[in-house]
């Protein structure tokens, strides 16, 4: 029955950090002991429970061991196959449901001049149903952990700069290859330890306002440098010319100062 169902998938995925597998674990309740847990990145993982082997996991997963899933991919989210000893119990779908402000973070993502791509492990119907209501065009689905650092690969062979976005062991690999891996505080230690730029809060939008603060930032010490390189230029002749006294030279050194430290705090106006 579903409780029966539940417990045993439970009793696997209680070695694994993965999302899907909190989820299961979460609802389950009842989390029986298992032993000897081995994790198969993308595709599930899988204990002994009982003196019985117990799989765990995606439909590629059910392939891999000879069995047949049944039906088609659902559009409703996530699916965790149970197989006990060689035998299917049963299916359990995990909905996939939106962070807050992520259609939102695509739009402004777009607005900065970027193209959103979805990489995920996950089915390719759910990935497009997922892509539609956010407004991402291209989807990689179905894709393991490996091959979405080969995905990154391939685009920065095609001359383009990566940014990726991600919270999951499954992500790891991919964060380090990008050139800016960006994980949501949320996230799981090895997704922290492989990016460049960790949120501290577990909010799409803040991805947006990291890089447009990045940006800002850099402008700043851009005009910074643009404005010392063309003070040094004027004032190094009329120094060398001997029309500059020390009183002049200090003083024009310190307005410089104050002009750099007084463009740098127009940072303070970020929102």
């Amino acid at each position: 029955d579903e409780a029966d169902l539940l417990a045993v998938a439970a009793a696997v995925e209680a070695g694994s950090e993965h999302p899907i597998a909190r989820a299961v674990v979460n609802h389950a309740g009842h989390v029986p002991a298992a032993e000897q847990f081995e994790a198969f990145p993308g595709l599930g993982a899988r204990a002994v429970l009982d003196g019985a082997p117990v799989a765990v996991g995606s439909r590629r997963l059910l392939a891999e061991q000879g069995i047949e899933a049944p039906g088609e991919a659902t559009r409703l989210g996530s699916e965790v196959f149970v197989v006990r000893d060689g035998v299917l119990l049963g299916q359990i779908v995990v909905g996939d449901q939106l962070k807050p402000g992520a259609a939102e973070a695509i739009v402004g993502l777009k607005a900065l001049g970027m193209r959103p791509v979805l990489l995920t492990g996950d089915s390719l119907a759910v990935a497009r149903e997922v892509a539609g209501q956010v407004g991402i065009g291209q989807v990689h689905a179905e894709v393991l952990p490996q091959g979405k650092a080969e995905v990154i690969s391939g685009l920065q062979a095609d001359g383009m700069r990566v940014a990726m976005v991600g919270d999951g062991v499954n992500d790891a690999a991919a964060l380090a290859t990008s050139d800016l891996g960006i994980a949501m505080g949320a996230g799981t230690d090895a997704a922290m330890a492989a990016s460049d730029l960790t949120l501290m809060r577990d909010d799409l939008m803040g991805v947006v306002d990291a890089i447009r603060l990045s940006r800002a930032t850099e402008r700043t010490i851009r005009g910074n440098l643009l404005w010392a390189f063309l003070y040094n230029v004027a004032a190094i002749p009329v120094a060398a010319l001997g029309l500059l006294t020390p009183m002049i030279a200090g003083a024009a050194m310190a307005c410089s100062s104050v002009f750099v430290v007084l463009n740098s705090l127009r940072l303070r106006r970020f929102r």
